[in-house]
């Protein structure tokens, strides 16, 4: 049985946060809200819980293609080869926002991202999800939550999500109706950007 909280994103709860932390630390799945749709996140520190998201997502863990959530740009250097000034000029101008970047992947991955040659960053506009991520010290790993009518494809009721996850997940956050548009995707790893996926979020900056 999942636990079922309320954070109000305006000023989320300190004590709330405090209580999703705990889940994280100790190798929890939760299901957090973002500037787009709905995600299931862990620890990116914690291998068992890396695991059961890789189990859950039917995907083996060194071939996920699961997002980095962090704060703000300021630790990127743990995760992300050394970019050019345009690169961070974009990452700039695009983020906190619904967007995901593929960026060269650092040689200080993670363990079981070690062979990945690229990662997803994502910095949400979402006071929630960013507020976890600078309480954890360290990203989360996420993906979106999908569901299985190809019609909706986002669940975007938080009560609907609990009645679906509960004995998958420890934790699921309402914070409020999500959207249904996932994140624009775009490829930084070479020399010009590549859309893969157009999404939340506007072309317009790059």
């Amino acid at each position: 049985m999942a636990e079922f909280i309320r954070i109000y994103e305006e000023n989320p709860n300190p004590r709330e946060i405090d209580k999703v932390i705990k889940i994280l630390k100790r190798g929890g799945l939760i299901i957090y809200p973002t500037d787009t749709v709905y995600g299931l996140g862990c620890d990116i520190t914690n291998i068992k819980a890396l695991e059961r998201i890789a189990r859950i997502k039917g995907v083996k863990l060194e071939k996920s293609n699961f997002s980095f959530i962090c704060h703000d740009l300021s630790n990127l250097s743990d995760y992300v080869k050394q970019i050019d000034t345009s690169t961070f000029k974009i990452l700039k101008r695009a983020l906190p926002g619904p967007y995901t970047f593929v960026l060269p992947g650092a040689k200080t991955l993670p363990n079981p991202f070690k062979q990945k040659k690229t990662v997803g960053i994502r910095v949400p506009n979402n006071n929630i999800a960013r507020e976890i991520v600078k309480q954890l010290g360290n990203p989360i790993v996420s993906t979106s939550i999908h569901d299985e009518d190809e019609i909706i494809e986002y669940t975007t009721d938080p009560e609907l999500i609990l009645e679906k996850w509960d004995d998958l997940v420890d934790l699921v956050i309402d914070g409020g109706y999500g959207g249904n548009e996932p994140s624009t995707i775009i490829d930084l790893s070479e020399e010009q950007p590549l859309i893969i996926r157009e999404g939340k979020g506007s072309l317009e900056i790059f």
